[in-house]
């Protein structure tokens, strides 16, 4: 069985070679000394786990590096130690190099905070900063006025700085303000916060004054980072970082800033997660209905086709706000061309083909795609097949293509047709239970009619442990509207109940052996091979034929089966 490394439409190179970073790039701003390569980023906070809108900032900054031949660090912004936590930092490692990237060394901001101390004293030196032992203050319009304190003698400052250092200051008492500018129509030029005293987890700098996040300018210097690819939300605080780096002599990055990957139909933020889950909605953090990045993954979204999406979407300032329905659609034009596909029934009936014998057995050649790279399996066709509910009525109409009594229907690959000829009821629940038909298979030297419409089937062969049975989990929005975010009852009251939809009777072709053996699918960077399929089973991912697109999910066990619905097919219902 071969494995495709077609593309698919979206070529993730594309947003690196046009456009914004095209233009970025042809800056080609003067690096650190010493530096002759493009240095880039990925500073996330370790206090939660990373979602959808992440992808296009770890996209950008690794795949900007990587496609001009340069490198890109993952530093832990480690600055707020009360909210961190180690499955934190674990979950954005791994999530990482899922994607395919691999960051050239792993650093934390608290590796640099006794250089920051020390630049902070220089700065102080400079009478460029000031202790302050009041806040700011209100945000907005409000007239704005110099602390008290900012024009004390430098040795006060000084030695005010130490004390914080040394614990003598609580939390929030002392601050170590920059002299900027009070008069700018920059707010990120009002004198802001360089150092504040926190109470961390960390015991070697419980006592210690730690760097404000808005000094973040200091770990890109003191990276050589050449380029500083944020989000314009951090546009103003050029200014204030450019400021900072000129009044210390030091090395100045160059920042550029582009638009946020926000989606519609959902949430994405940490306490409304939190409150799902707490509420019982979801499962957990990696429920397939959210969409964190680790929820992607379960749900069997294939890293190549994440990164397809955000460069499909281009880079600009603008945000970009994307529909639910856009994203699987991109999804779904990745999967077509580089997964295998299988047949699935949902909720099966059994069918009597009449005629044949009992023992009767014939094993059908079956592509596992279009593309002939992908070869082949074969699997059974016996007396008894099972097909979907919904591939049968009792009565026939004009516009039903399918099986009903006394109309013919194709089973996939199969060279014959059947015709259903009667069906039986369950008298209690009024459902269907069995459909007897017979075998169109003319007589020799004769033609037959081929049908209207081609169902799916998995046969009935003990033998050959046909067919796998499994539990299907079919994933729909979370949300009834578009905007959950801003209802005016709070998103939890438009949570839908109908997101997820379970088939535990649901059947799967012998075929999925092979699938399962030769996975992942696709080869996409970051995952893992074949063999560790047990151990990621999101990577065994395939075409459920005119149903969905399904992976293994990894509640499955060596003797239960349970898949999640990755994205649906788009299909004339009438097939």
């Amino acid at each position: 069985m071969a494995n495709s490394n077609e593309s698919a439409s979206h070529d993730p190179e594309f947003m690196f070679r046009n456009g914004f970073l095209s233009e970025v790039y042809n800056e080609k701003p003067l690096g650190a000394p010493g530096v002759d390569q493009i240095v880039t980023r990925f500073p996330p906070e370790p206090n939660g786990f990373l979602h959808l809108g992440h992808s296009k900032a770890i996209a950008i900054n690794f795949g900007f590096a990587k496609h001009h031949g340069g490198i890109c660090y993952l530093r832990y912004d480690d600055t707020k130690p009360a909210k961190e936590e180690e499955k934190y930092f674990t979950a954005i490692s791994d999530i990482i190099q899922w994607l395919g990237f691999t960051p050239v060394k792993v650093t934390y901001s608290s590796d640099y905070f006794n250089r920051l101390y020390e630049l902070a004293e220089d700065l102080i030196r400079r009478d460029e900063s000031e202790i302050a032992l009041q806040r700011g203050g209100g945000k907005g319009a409000t007239p704005r006025f110099a602390c008290s304190h900012r024009n004390r003698p430098i040795e006060e400052s000084l030695a005010g700085f130490r004390a914080m250092r040394d614990g003598k200051y609580g939390p929030q008492e002392a601050l170590l303000r920059m002299k900027q500018d009070l008069e700018s129509e920059n707010p990120q030029m009002w004198d802001l916060t360089a150092y504040r005293v926190i109470q961390p987890k960390r015991v070697d700098t419980s006592k210690e004054g730690t760097p404000d996040s808005k000094a973040g300018i200091h770990y890109h210097s003191l990276e050589s980072i050449t380029h500083s690819l944020c989000t314009t939300e951090f546009e103003q605080s050029r200014t204030s970082y450019n400021w900072l780096c000129d009044k210390l002599e030091v090395y100045r990055p160059m920042q550029r800033e582009y638009g946020r990957l926000k989606l519609s139909g959902t949430v994405l933020s940490k306490r409304k997660i939190m409150d799902l889950i707490e509420n019982g909605h979801v499962r957990d953090w990696d429920d397939p209905r959210l969409y964190t990045l680790i929820a992607l993954r379960r749900r069997g979204i294939p890293p190549g086709a994440l990164l397809s999406f955000v460069g499909g979407l281009g880079v600009s300032k603008a945000t970009t706000t994307i529909g639910i329905k856009r994203f699987e659609q991109s999804i779904r034009q990745h999967l077509e061309l580089t997964v295998p596909r299988l047949m699935v029934v949902l909720d099966p009936i059994p069918v009597i083909i009449d005629g044949l014998p009992d023992n009767y057995l014939e094993m059908m050649e079956i592509p596992f795609s279009k593309d002939p790279k992908f070869g082949s399996r074969h699997v059974p066709f016996t007396r008894t097949v099972y097909i979907d509910r919904a591939d049968f009525r009792e009565t026939a109409s004009n516009d039903y293509f399918r099986l009903t009594p006394g109309t013919s229907v194709g089973l996939l690959k199969v060279p014959f047709p059947v015709t259903a000829t009667s069906f039986e009821k369950d008298p209690d629940s009024g459902l269907v239970t069995l459909i007897r038909a017979k075998y169109d298979k003319p007589e020799e030297g004769t033609k037959f009619k081929k049908p209207k419409a081609y169902i799916h089937w998995i046969s009935d062969c003990p033998s050959l442990n046909s067919p796998i049975k499994a539990s299907v989990r079919i994933h729909n929005p979370l949300f009834t509207c578009d905007n959950p975010d801003t209802h005016p009852s709070g998103f939890l009251s438009v949570v839908n109940p109908h997101s997820e939809e379970v088939f535990p009777g649901a059947m799967v072709e012998i075929g999925l052996h092979e699938v399962r053996r030769t996975a992942p699918w696709p080869k996409s960077e970051g995952e893992k091979e074949s063999e560790d399929s047990q151990k990621s089973p999101h990577c065994v991912r395939f075409q459920g034929m005119r149903v969905a697109y399904f992976c293994l999910d990894r509640d499955s066990s060596a003797d239960s089966i349970v898949l999640n619905r990755i994205v649906p097919l788009k299909e004339d219902s009438k097939k």
